[in-house]
């Protein structure tokens, strides 16, 4: 089968692509002495993380409960959530942990009591990291609001507990303005975790995992001192947004959207069949943050040299079924029924909007796989 042959909208992943990214950035992590952890949120695949832990990952991050039980399900063994998941979910996580290596994070005592009575209760001991905000302020201790060392020492005592490390995720790096703000964050990242790593030892409490998460910065967290673990998730696609943070470029971009132009209601305007059921509505961000909801190919087989963003072509309403595309050069070539592909804006929400993806190479399609986590949003 053709890319041609299949009804649109569809999402395409570049298997060539796909397999580069996930052997580059394991090549990276381990000549650094790091271990790579990828965030399986991205891709929402059993058969994409056999082939990460194929070629050098730990095992996975996964965001929510349900999506670490299909992984469960599907043989992986070591899986991480660097999610506040509360002791009401105590029942499946006790269950998951017959079946895998599970370790979750702890931000709050009250909620960290709670896992202690439960694993207590059950005889059981559980993995935890504490979850440091670095800058980003979501989830996370931060050390220069509260005593973290008073906190360090607190979870450390508490039984069922296995205090394992520091965990943190530099999501601020997203909204960077510049690549010396990325290397800044960086920096910040690893000397802000370091410092609550001496002064736990100092209280005689060992961090031996100190784990790191960003695609943005993952380029400067490499040869960061004290770190053991990284846990990007995107580059297993990337999308738009890496792009124009300079985590990658076009040709790195293994997702795209195949779609079809389904009306031409004026020379400077198109539509295609792409809306936000298929394409993420979120903003792309950068430091030259693109305008849009996605970049657009107009060749449907792309090569190195030839997979350029069409800039006169900009994607700039959505509605449910609907793409509506600005001509800024004032007029195209292209007419209904001709097709295009779409570099998303966020490729992890777009794994989520759809129930299979297609690889492909070239004009041919390999293979479907399902997303087989897709919606396990508890």
């Amino acid at each position: 089968m053709q890319i041609t042959d299949l009804p649109t909208p569809q999402v395409l992943v570049d298997r060539p692509r796909l397999l580069r990214n996930i052997a580059r950035q394991q090549e990276a992590a381990t000549r650094h002495g790091l271990r790579l952890r990828p965030h399986a949120k991205t891709h929402k695949s059993p058969a994409i993380a056999a082939w990460q832990i194929g070629r050098g990952a730990v095992g996975i991050c996964c965001a929510k409960l349900g999506e670490a039980e299909i992984f469960a399900d599907a043989g992986v063994t070591d899986i991480r959530l660097p999610y506040p998941v509360n002791p009401a979910n105590a029942p499946r996580l006790l269950a998951l942990m017959d079946r895998a290596a599970v370790s979750i994070i702890v931000d709050h005592l009250d909620v960290a009591r709670a896992w202690s009575d439960v694993m207590r209760r059950a005889g059981r001991r559980l993995d935890v990291l504490i979850k440091v905000d670095v800058g980003f302020h979501r989830c996370g201790i931060d050390p220069r609001r509260i005593d973290a060392r008073a906190f360090v020492r607190a979870i450390a005592a508490m039984p069922g507990l296995n205090l394992r490390g520091l965990l943190s995720h530099a999501g601020q790096g997203y909204h960077a303005a510049s690549e010396a703000e990325l290397k800044q964050i960086a920096d910040d990242e690893a000397a802000l975790l370091g410092e609550v790593k001496a002064q736990a030892a100092q209280d005689g409490v060992a961090l031996d995992e100190i784990s790191v998460g960003s695609t943005p910065t993952f380029r400067y967290t490499l040869g960061q001192p004290g770190l053991t673990e990284i846990r990007p998730g995107n580059y297993v696609y990337y999308d738009r947004t890496q792009v124009a943070l300079g985590a990658a470029t076009p040709d790195d971009c293994a997702l795209t959207v195949l779609a079809m132009v389904v009306s031409k209601p004026a020379p400077d305007r198109i539509i295609l069949d792409s809306g936000s059921k298929t394409l993420t509505t979120d903003g792309a961000r950068g430091i030259d943050t693109p305008a849009g909801h996605g970049a657009i190919i107009t060749d449907l087989v792309p090569t190195p040299a030839s997979a350029v963003v069409d800039p006169s072509l900009v994607i700039e309403r959505l509605s449910e079924e609907h793409a509506v595309v600005r001509v800024t050069s004032g007029t195209t070539p292209l007419q209904p029924g001709d097709r295009v592909r779409v570099i998303p804006n966020h490729s992890c929400v777009v794994s989520n909007l759809v129930d299979r993806i297609h690889l492909v190479d070239g004009p041919a399609v390999l293979d479907t796989l399902p997303v087989a986590a897709r919606g396990k949003i508890f």
